[in-house]
């Protein structure tokens, strides 16, 4: 059957901070030279800012660039950061280390991104931008000439077969002279992009972190708006990269949040029991105790910065924000860089659409990313994550050299590896034992997805692939003790066996996934493939 379709002039795939910005942006430059840009923004999201999470704690300068007057507009940032505290923890103590000047909060905000995406998207549909949330896109077009034509958005009503069911409903054609990819951590789509354009060409393989975040509403004793808090340390090895933040905001609410890098080599080793661990300090449990978890969500981040940024541009498209992986690492900021990218990117785009040479790739976008704070501030800011590759305490001394000797400008540049590789065999490392949850501060996986209001109709393909169905036994089992069981924050995969613990099986719990994508990440094998399950479909964050 065809499909009908729908002609724009640009198709954004992905209604995230950067998404919204380059629609906005879009409609914005269009208006200034007096003509009109067709622009459609696509979301698999069942509404504007469901599938956001982020810390968050926002600088405000790009979001200054695209509305000056941001404040009269109502854009939802409430809480200025008041103090910065930053925190070793042993075990059962703690000790305050400077705060590094890359995470100087002075002039900055405590945000939920998901209210501040919800405000974005209600800017862009005033200029004219036709949003479609609950709609995701599954599927890249190619026009003759190669180049990309626009997207295809998944068909609805498929039975687990695949095949057509009573309720089907065939995808729709997003036609577009450019398309706009921000789908923010890898991409299901700009995978296929990399690989079919070979955008990764001379790149670094793209590193990554596993952010998990629960939002508490606390006793209004304990509650001090504007502390932003950060720490380092227990429960991690030294070896493994990560830690902890706790912001507090408005309405007695506090995120607390845990983040890891996926570079880690013990294969037992659990981020969300980590988190769970970590909520148990005496420095951290006094501020929960008598407090109510509201939600709970996780994501993975793009921690690779500049050496392992893609080409951006491909004829038809390019890609903005975190799925080309512009977060700042030492500023645990990415919701500014993302936007900034998305400005550059619809500049660019308004020049070849508005020209009358038929271009087919926004080259300046490259041009101008290259010329802006944007560049100079992950250049900076590049050497700061990998060091940490030598341990926890050879990264923190790197880290002082090159910010305050070096000044961000040391002449070499240092590699990043992919994060798959990093698995020891689980003979070769020990066991971590975690505690049990106590369901007041600490929880389990399954009353944790609870809170995500997250949901997929269970009668439709599977949208966690397996190349090699194998693979989960023979190797990750046999090998690795099955890390996907703990690698996963929302207990997706389980491994079965018969009564007498014989014929051991992985079985995939999709109703349980948050799309935070760390399984398409960390699989030793990159084995699992994560897709795009019916638009609309997965977790629902209020003010993640």
């Amino acid at each position: 059957m065809s499909r009908e379709s729908m002609q724009y002039d640009v198709v954004v795939v992905g209604g995230g901070p950067s998404g919204l910005t380059t629609a906005i942006r879009l409609k914005q430059l269009a208006a200034e030279k007096g003509a009109e840009i067709s622009v459609c923004v696509l979301e698999k999201g069942s509404e504007i800012g469901a599938h956001i999470l982020s810390g968050a704690v926002l600088e405000p300068r790009a979001l200054e660039e695209l509305f000056p007057d941001w404040k009269e507009r109502g854009a939802p940032l409430n809480t200025p950061v008041k103090e910065d505290r930053f925190l070793f923890l042993t075990e059962n103590s703690s000790f305050r280390l400077p705060t590094p000047p890359q995470m100087n909060n002075h002039g900055n905000y405590i945000i939920s991104l998901g209210s501040l995406c919800r405000w974005l998207g209600e800017q862009a549909e005033a200029l004219g931008v036709e949003i479609y949330p609950g709609f995701a896109a599954a599927e890249i077009l190619y026009g003759t000439d190669g180049s990309v034509r626009g997207v295809a958005t998944g068909d609805m009503g498929l039975g687990k077969d695949g095949q057509p069911t009573a309720s089907y409903q065939q995808g729709m054609e997003l036609l577009a002279r450019q398309t706009v990819f921000s789908e923010g951590c890898r991409g299901s789509l700009t995978k296929q992009l990399f690989e079919h354009f070979s955008l990764r060409e001379g790149a670094d393989p793209q590193t990554y972190g596993i952010g998990i975040k629960e939002l508490w509403e606390i006793e209004p004793s304990k509650h001090q708006p504007g502390l932003a808090m950060h720490s380092v340390g227990w429960p991690l090895a030294s070896d493994t990269y990560g830690g902890s933040f706790m912001y507090h905001f408005e309405n007695n609410q506090v995120a607390a949040g845990f983040v890891i890098g996926l570079d880690y080599s013990n294969p037992h080793l659990s981020p969300f029991e980590e988190f769970q661990r970590f909520k148990l300090h005496p420095d951290i449990r006094p501020y929960l105790e008598g407090g109510r978890r509201v939600s709970y969500g996780a994501r993975a981040l793009s921690e690779g910065g500049l050496q392992s940024l893609p080409k951006l541009t491909f004829p038809g498209g390019l890609l903005v924000g975190d799925t080309a992986g512009v977060l700042n690492v030492p500023k645990i900021k990415g919701t500014h860089t993302s936007m900034k990218s998305a400005m550059l990117a619809a500049e660019s785009l308004v020049e070849i659409l508005l020209s009358e040479q038929n271009e087919t790739e926004a080259k300046r976008y490259t041009e101008k990313f290259k010329q802006s704070w944007l560049w100079k501030e992950l250049h900076a800011a590049r050497n700061i994550r990998p060091s940490f590759h030598w341990g926890l305490w050879s990264g923190i001394a790197y880290s002082a050299v090159d910010t305050y000797l070096f000044r961000g400008k040391a002449p070499w540049t240092l590699k990043i590896h992919a994060d798959h590789t990093s698995l020891k065999k689980a003979s070769e490392c020990a066991p971590i034992s975690y505690p049990k949850p106590d369901g007041i501060i600490s929880f389990d996986r399954l009353s944790s997805v609870f809170l995500s209001n997250t949901h997929h109709e269970e009668q439709q393909p599977c949208h966690l692939k397996l190349k090699d169905a194998s693979v989960p036994i023979n190797i990750n089992l046999a090998l690795y003790d099955a890390p996907e069981q703990r690698y996963c924050p929302a207990g997706v995969y389980e491994i079965l066996s018969d009564d007498d613990g014989s014929n051991p099986r992985l079985q995939i719990n999709t109703q349980n996934c948050v799309h935070c994508k760390t399984c398409d990440i960390k699989d030793p094998t990159q084995n699992i493939n994560w897709a795009t399950p019916q638009g609309g479909e997965g977790p629902i964050y209020q003010q993640m």
